[in-house]
C-alpha cells in the first residue's frame, strides 16, 4: 500500500477538534458555526433624489454553503427597511434610472445570469433579453431609454485537425484544448472561454441587444456621454497582452459606429464618469513607470479628450473610485489614508478635503480596507447625499449616509441579532518603530475577551496579501475566531502596504520580500515588550503575499513555535511563467524575465532559504487557485518534507485564490490553522512549562 504524504482537507478537522475540544460551548463565544450567522451590506445605491437607498444584503446560505445576495431598500427619511428582491437567486449590480422610477440589476434566479428592469410604482420586473452569455456593468442613458452593458462575444478556438466522428453511443475522450492566448486561465474563472468582452446597447423596454464595439482585444466599463455616445475602456495595442495594465478611454459614436481614443499615453486610463452637464469627463490613471505600485490620480478632460488636468497632483494618496458631485464643481473620491478607507471631496481647483473615514466592512474574512459609495445625482449640490458601506471593528459592513461630511447616519443594524450578545475581541491600535530604519509601522491587536497583560497568551501574527494592499481596524471573522480561542492576534501594514503614500509603498520596489520582514518582527517585539504574549507561544500565518512573507520568515528566524503559509509564492520563476498574472510579475515586479535575471528571481524566492527552516509549517492552497497555483505550495511542502521538517499540505477542493470564499472553507481554513498551532503550543504539552528560548539563526 502506498504511503500518503498529503494530508487531505477532510482529515484535518479531526486535528483541530482534538486540539481544541472544550467541555461545553460558551453561548457568548464567537464559534465557528457563527460564521453562518453573519450578514453584511454591499454596493449601496442612493436614488437620484436621495429618498431611497437600494443595497445588496449579503447572508450565508447554510444549505448551499455560499453567500446569498438579496436587494433591500431603505427610506432615507423614515429609516424604513424593506426587502425589494428576495429569495430569487443572488441579485447584484443594481442601478437607478435617471428619473428614479426604475431599477436595472443582474440576477441568477433562473440558473444563468439575467439582466432585469423593475418598475418602482408597480413592483413589476421583466427580463430585458435572452442573453447567451452573462451580462455585466449595466448603465442607463441620460434619457432613460437605453441601457449599455458588457458581455462576452465567443470566438472559434484554433484547430489543426478534423477528428473522426465517434460512433453513436460511444464514450470517447474529450477533444484536445488548443491554447494560443497568453492569458488562458484566470483565478476564479478557471480556463477562459475563447472570446473577448464587448459593449452592447439595449432598449430599456427590452428587445434585441446591439453590439457596438468589435475590437480584437475587447472593451469594458461603458459610460454614457449624452444619449448618442459611449465611453469605453480598452487597449487596442497589437501586443496588448504583453502590457497588462495599459488601457485607454475611447468614445463610441452610436450613429456612425466610430471609435475615437480620448487618452493616448503609456499607462492606465480608466473609470470615466461624465459631469452632470456633460462638459467634462473625470477619470483615473497614471503614467506607467514599470513599477509594481504607482499612485492613481484623478484627471478631468473635455469631451473630445483635450484640456487634461490632474486634480490630485498635490494629494499624497491614491484615489480608487470617483463620482461627480451634483453641482458639477467637484467629485467625491474614495481613498486609503493610514489604515482607514476614506471619502474625500475633490474640487476642480485641486483642493481635497476629508468627508468621512468610516468606510469599509465588506471584506468579511480578513480586515482589508474594502467598501463602496454612491452619490445622489440631483440632491445636495455642493453638500451631496452619499450612501456608503460603514465599517467598524465589531461589525461587518452596514449602510450609512452623510450629507456633505461629518458624522454618518447608520441606516441598518444587520448583525445585532447574531453578534449583540457575543464577546468579541477588542481591537487596539499600536504604532511600532521598525528595527530596519526607524519608520513608523501601524498595527492592530485583537485581544481575546479574557485578555490580561501577564505574558502568558499565545500570539498569531497574521500578514496581509498584495503585497500592495492595506489592513485596517475592521471586523474580520478570521481574526475574531483566533481571538475567541484565546490567541492575541496582531496584524500590521508593513512597508509596501498602501494608504501611507507612494514612497512608503515603493519601499519594497524590486526588493520583495525584504525589509518588510523586519517591520513585522518589530511588531512581534512590541507585543513582547508590552507583556501581552509569551515568547514561547508565537505563531505566524498569512495568505498570498502574506503567505510569501510567512514562508520567508521561517527561513529567516526560528522564533515561531509553528507557522501556516497559505497560498504562497515560493518560486518566483514558476510564478512569472505559470500564474494568471505572470506577465505583470515579470514586467512590474522584476522588470526582467527569469532567464534574463535568474539570480534575482532566486534571491527573492522563499525556496532559496528553505534550507534554514526548522519551524513546523503547514502549507495550504486551493486546488483551483490560478493566482498562486497549487504547485507553488507543493514545492515548499516537498522541500520541507525531504529535510524532515514537520509539515502538512492542506489542499482545499474547489477553492480558488479566494480560499475562504465559501463559509465552510473559511471555517476549515481557520480551524485547521489553529489545530496545527495547538499541536506545537508548549502550553498544550503535558508536563511542559516552556520551550527553550528561540533565537535568530
Amino acid at each position: 500500500m502506498k504511503k500518503r504524504y498529503v494530508l487531505a482537507l477532510g482529515c484535518l478537522p479531526l486535528l483541530a477538534t482534538t486540539a481544541m475540544a472544550q467541555p461545553a460551548e460558551d453561548a457568548r463565544k464567537f464559534t465557528a458555526e457563527r460564521v453562518f450567522d453573519l450578514e453584511y451590506a454591499e454596493d449601496p445605491q442612493i436614488s437620484p433624489d436621495g429618498s431611497t437607498i437600494v443595497y445588496a444584503r449579503k447572508s450565508m446560505d447554510r444549505f448551499k454553503d455560499q453567500v446569498a445576495s438579496d436587494l433591500w431598500t431603505i427610506d432615507t427619511r423614515s429609516g424604513s427597511h424593506r426587502p425589494l428582491i428576495s429569495g430569487q437567486g443572488s441579485s447584484s449590480s443594481v442601478r437607478w434610472s435617471p428619473e428614479g422610477d426604475r431599477l436595472v440589476y443582474l440576477t441568477s434566479g433562473n440558473g444563468k445570469p439575467e439582466l432585469r428592469v423593475r418598475y418602482q410604482d408597480s413592483g413589476e420586473s421583466f427580463s430585458l433579453a435572452q442573453l447567451e452569455e452573462g451580462p455585466g456593468a449595466p448603465v442607463w442613458s441620460p434619457d432613460g431609454k437605453t441601457i449599455a452593458f458588457s458581455m462576452l462575444v465567443p470566438n472559434e478556438r484554433a484547430s489543426f485537425a478534423n477528428p473522426p466522428k465517434s460512433p453513436e453511443g460511444a464514450d470517447w475522450a474529450k477533444p484536445v484544448r488548443i491554447v494560443d492566448d497568453l492569458v488562458f486561465r484566470f483565478d476564479g474563472a478557471g480556463y477562459l472561454p475563447k472570446g473577448k468582452t464587448q459593449i452592447f446597447t439595449l432598449s430599456a423596454e427590452g428587445g434585441t441587444p446591439r453590439q457596438v464595439t468589435f475590437g480584437k482585444n475587447g472593451y469594458d466599463s461603458p459610460q454614457w456621454l449624452g444619449n448618442n455616445a459611449l465611453l469605453v475602456t480598452g487597449n487596442e495595442a497589437e501586443d496588448a497582452n504583453l502590457d497588462p495594465i495599459e488601457s485607454e478611454i475611447y468614445r463610441v459614436d452610436l450613429a456612425s459606429d466610430t471609435l475615437t481614443p480620448l487618452t493616448q499615453r503609456d499607462g492606465p486610463d480608466y473609470a470615466p464618469v461624465v459631469s452632470p452637464n456633460g462638459s467634462r469627463i473625470a477619470y483615473l490613471g497614471y503614467d506607467d513607470q514599470l513599477k509594481a505600485y504607482q499612485q492613481t490620480h484623478v484627471y478631468v478632460m473635455a469631451p473630445d479628450g483635450t484640456s487634461v488636468q490632474n486634480l490630485t497632483a498635490a494629494y499624497p494618496r491614491s484615489i480608487d473610485a470617483i463620482a461627480w458631485r451634483p453641482d458639477g464643481r467637484g467629485l467625491i473620491g474614495q481613498t486609503e489614508v493610514d489604515g482607514l478607507l476614506t471619502l474625500v471631496s475633490i474640487d476642480l481647483s485641486g483642493k481635497v478635503r476629508e468627508l468621512a473615514s468610516d468606510i469599509g466592512g465588506t471584506s468579511l474574512g480578513r480586515p482589508y480596507a474594502s467598501g463602496s459609495f454612491s452619490v445622489a445625482a440631483r440632491a445636495g449640490g455642493s453638500a451631496p447625499l452619499i450612501a456608503y458601506t460603514k465599517g467598524s471593528s465589531n461589525r461587518p459592513a452596514e449602510v450609512a449616509m452623510i450629507r456633505g461630511g461629518g458624522d454618518g447616519r447608520q441606516m441598518t443594524r444587520l448583525n445585532e441579532d447574531a453578534l449583540g450578545r457575543i464577546d468579541l475581541a477588542r481591537i487596539e491600535e499600536i504604532k511600532v518603530t521598525s528595527s530596519h530604519d526607524g519608520r513608523e509601522i501601524e498595527a492592530w491587536v485583537a485581544l481575546p475577551p479574557n485578555f490580561r497583560p501577564d505574558g502568558s497568551f499565545p500570539m498569531i501574527l497574521e500578514i496581509h496579501g498584495g503585497p500592495n494592499t492595506m489592513y485596517g481596524p475592521y471586523f474580520a471573522a478570521e481574526i475574531q475566531r483566533y481571538a475567541a480561542e484565546g490567541y492575541v492576534t496582531v496584524y500590521a501594514n508593513p512597508r509596501g502596504s498602501t494608504g501611507y503614500g507612494e514612497e512608503f509603498t515603493q519601499l519594497i520596489e524590486l526588493d520583495y520580500p525584504g525589509n518588510d520582514h523586519d517591520d513585522l518582527m518589530s511588531v512581534v517585539d512590541a507585543l513582547l515588550a508590552k507583556n501581552y504574549v509569551s515568547k514561547d507561544r508565537l505563531f505566524i500565518t498569512g495568505g498570498s503575499g502574506g503567505g510569501v512573507l510567512t514562508a520567508w520568515a521561517v527561513g529567516k528566524t526560528n522564533r515561531f513555535a509553528a507557522a501556516a503559509t497559505v497560498k504562497p509564492v515560493i518560486n518566483w520563476t514558476s510564478m512569472a511563467l505559470a500564474g494568471d498574472i505572470a506577465r505583470f510579475v515579470s514586467r512590474h515586479w522584476f522588470r526582467a524575465q527569469p532567464w534574463e535575471q535568474p539570480q534575482e528571481y532566486w534571491r527573492r524566492s522563499p525556496l532559496s532559504i528553505v534550507n534554514n527552516v526548522t519551524t513546523p509549517t503547514m502549507v495550504m492552497v486551493g486546488e483551483s487557485d490560478f493566482r498562486t497555483p497549487a504547485w507553488e505550495a507543493e514545492q515548499f511542502y516537498t522541500a520541507l518534507k525531504v529535510q524532515n521538517v514537520d509539515t502538512v499540505l492542506v489542499r482545499v477542493p474547489g477553492a480558488s485564490h479566494l480560499i475562504a470564499r465559501r463559509p465552510s472553507q473559511l471555517i476549515a481554513k481557520v480551524d485547521n490553522i489553529m489545530g496545527w498551532f495547538a499541536k506545537y503550543d508548549p502550553a498544550s504539552k503535558p508536563g511542559t512549562d516552556a520551550m527553550p528560548e528561540r533565537q535568530e539563526p
